[in-house]
């Protein structure tokens, strides 16, 4: 499977729903490999939802 296969399959899944609009498909990570094999996963930073408490939530 390629990625642009890939892409287009999830793009079609996270937009079907009726009320879903193109920012559902956006992509929330980025992933890197190096040469070593070590596999990298981060978080975007404009990704409209983030793991963890909001920020905005803390009381502290």
């Amino acid at each position: 499977m390629d990625d642009r296969d890939h892409d287009e399959k999830r793009h079609d899944q996270l937009t079907t729903a009726p009320k879903s609009t193109e920012e559902d498909a956006a992509p929330r990570i980025d992933v890197t490999e190096k040469a070593d094999g070590v596999r990298r996963i981060d978080v975007r930073d404009d990704a409209a939802v983030r793991p963890g408490m909001d920020p905005a939530l803390d009381q502290d």
